[in-house]
């Protein structure tokens, strides 16, 4: 087993390779939570765009139907009750008006999910407080080195790290 910049497991590892480690584990972070935000958007847009769909059915079928469904229906209602024919034309319109009604609900069902979501807030926010724990962090103390081994110990790390 190795550790990700390939050194084995429980060796010292140098400063350097520490932090290149961290470095690219703070990288691979903040590429998902990029893709996070991402997939959380794509799905807000879907649910704007079914709830967008259903408005526009609901007055596709209340523009389109209207006609047609008005003369259908007012001459059925007719001929089964011999009611006066403006009777039944309203009545006919106020089915249409109803079945429209049901599909504006739906848009609104949908409407409301999609504004309700908060999907890259809740990732910008994540973003900012990981962000800010980095930033409070502070580093492990060390024991001091003894004078003599100083001068030793800087070069072991400009050397690594170059």
């Amino acid at each position: 087993m190795s550790a990700p910049d390939g050194s084995p497991v429980g060796a010292e590892r140098s400063i350097g390779q520490l932090f290149a480690s961290a470095t690219s584990e703070l990288s691979a972070l903040v590429h998902d939570e990029i893709a996070l935000a991402k997939a959380q958007l794509k799905q807000d847009v879907k649910r704007g765009a079914t709830s967008g769909g259903a408005f526009s059915l609901a007055g596709a079928v209340l523009i389109f139907s209207l006609p047609m469904l008005n003369f259908a229906l007012a001459y059925g209602i007719r001929t089964w009750s011999d009611w006066n024919l403006a009777i039944c034309f309203v009545l006919s319109f106020a089915a249409n008006v109803l079945v429209a009604g049901v599909l504006a609900l739906i848009g609104v069902v949908f409407a409301k999910q999609a504004k309700k979501s908060q999907g890259p807030q809740k990732v910008a926010a994540s973003m900012k407080e990981t962000a800010g724990v980095l930033q409070k962090a502070k580093p492990h103390p060390r024991p001091e080195l003894p004078q003599d081994r100083a001068p030793q110990a800087i070069e072991a790390v400009a050397r690594s790290s170059s």
